[in-house]
């Protein structure tokens, strides 16, 4: 297959607001051929990276918008823009083989559409986007309801927070403590001839200067080091964990988290960890196989405490929450296409359900720790205070890092360009077991 057609079926159903690039995409890359799926991924997460800038392009080219039915072929004239504007694929190539993708999506009447849009956005569109730059969704790649909200959260990071978002990010490594120390294994980098330094708020992270492939780092397979951004690296020691404590770890999938915090703390008691679906916990079964490590996973609503937890407290509590991700726009740029700002508000109630239903299970003395992956307020210091307004037995404690900046309630990380992604932390003590 084409891989500008596999793209441009996978971005489809993202467009059509079916999936998400992760699943839509695997499929397709199956479909082509080994050499050619670099280019495929570059094609379908470039063209997410981008689109709301090509969308109002395309839109300025296009006499009517397209059909619901023809998101396939929007797709595909996204992918043909891409290309001409973000990559050093040829025009002619560009917009030859985009073209010819139309039979196969069997709708020959797009061609010659195709290849008149993509012919006038060679010799015209430099000239239109420069036109439309005053317009910030256009300099931005931001989505207008998104853009909004960053600049009247951030106003004077947003533009920033934006450039990072549309950057590529870094590939971020953690060392596995049970193995090696961090400056024991950035010699071990030095000696395959792979770049890289420490990172500056992680004590387990290292930066690779250039990304490579797994199978090239020394002992992957041996389970001496895993791939985790320097922010979600954070949590292992922000807990606090000892020998004998009995931890939860909620919404856990794909398991860096988990992994770490054993890693971090062999003397555990007992690591629970539980996520919504069952498939996501065959992720974190890996990730443990590898390690050698384990942990008792179940597949449940967090928030039904009833049909998973044993009565038996824990003593320190992770909630990574479920959250709308735009602090790791970067890494999923996806998200530009499927969230909306009315997913913002259903978010943040569902983060004060986890919170009120695991509470209960925490110890008294005991910690929880609360996270998203959020650029977003409302789903972070609001939530946290929220929840501290009604819960006469929880307080605020301090977190023991520089990283962020310290808000109203907790630490809110934005993605630094060849830095960390976009994070929040919160960490709260459960002083007495009643509510109010």
């Amino acid at each position: 297959m084409n891989p500008r057609l596999a793209a441009a079926r996978a971005l489809a159903a993202v467009l059509s607001g079916k999936a998400s690039l992760n699943s839509s995409l695997p499929a397709q890359l199956d479909k082509i051929e080994e050499r050619d799926r670099g280019l495929t991924q570059d094609l379908a997460f470039g063209t997410a990276r981008w689109q709301p800038r090509l969308d109002l392009l395309a839109a300025q080219l296009l006499q009517k918008p397209f059909k619901a039915a023809d998101a396939d072929v929007q797709a595909l004239l996204l992918v043909g823009l891409y290309q001409l504007f973000y990559t050093r694929i040829p025009a002619h190539a560009a917009i030859g083989e985009t073209v010819g993708c139309a039979d196969k999506l069997k709708k020959p009447w797009a061609k010659g559409l195709l290849n008149a849009v993509l012919r006038r956005a060679q010799r015209e569109g430099e000239e239109l986007l420069a036109g439309m730059e005053r317009d910030p969704v256009v300099r931005t790649a931001h989505p207008r309801w998104l853009q909004k909200s960053l600049k009247a959260f951030w106003p004077e990071q947003w533009e920033a927070i934006c450039a990072a978002n549309n950057a590529h990010p870094p590939m971020i490594l953690r060392i596995n403590r049970r193995h090696h120390s961090r400056d024991a294994y950035l010699a071990l980098l030095a000696e395959a001839g792979i770049q890289a330094s420490a990172c500056q708020y992680s004590r387990d992270g290292i930066v690779l200067a250039q990304a490579c492939d797994v199978r090239g780092l020394p002992g992957f397979a041996d389970g001496w080091v895993s791939v985790q951004d320097e922010a979600a690296q954070l949590s292992a020691d922000l807990l606090e964990l000892a020998p004998g404590q009995r931890v939860l770890d909620a919404c856990c999938a794909p398991g860096g988290k988990t992994c770490h915090l054993l890693e971090a703390e062999p003397g555990l008691s007992h690591m629970v960890a539980i996520d919504l679906e069952a498939k996501r916990l065959a992720r974190v079964r890996e990730n443990l196989d590898r390690l050698k490590l384990d942990a008792e996973l179940i597949a449940c609503d967090a928030r039904d405490t009833a049909s998973w937890w044993d009565g038996k407290p824990f003593q320190r509590i992770l909630l990574d929450a479920p959250c709308s991700a735009t602090g790791v726009i970067r890494r999923h740029p996806d998200i530009k296409l499927t969230r909306q700002a009315e997913d913002i508000p259903a978010l943040a109630t569902l983060q004060g359900e986890l919170l009120d239903a695991l509470w209960p299970t925490l110890e008294v003395g005991g910690m929880l720790l609360y996270a998203t992956c959020s650029s977003l307020p409302t789903e972070n210091t609001e939530v946290i205070e929220a929840f501290l307004a009604h819960t006469p037995g929880a307080r605020e404690l301090d977190l023991a890092t520089e990283a962020g900046l310290r808000q109203p309630h907790g630490r809110q990380l934005l993605a630094q360009q060849g830095g960390h992604d976009g994070f929040y932390y919160a960490k709260l003590i459960k002083i007495a077991a009643s509510r109010g």
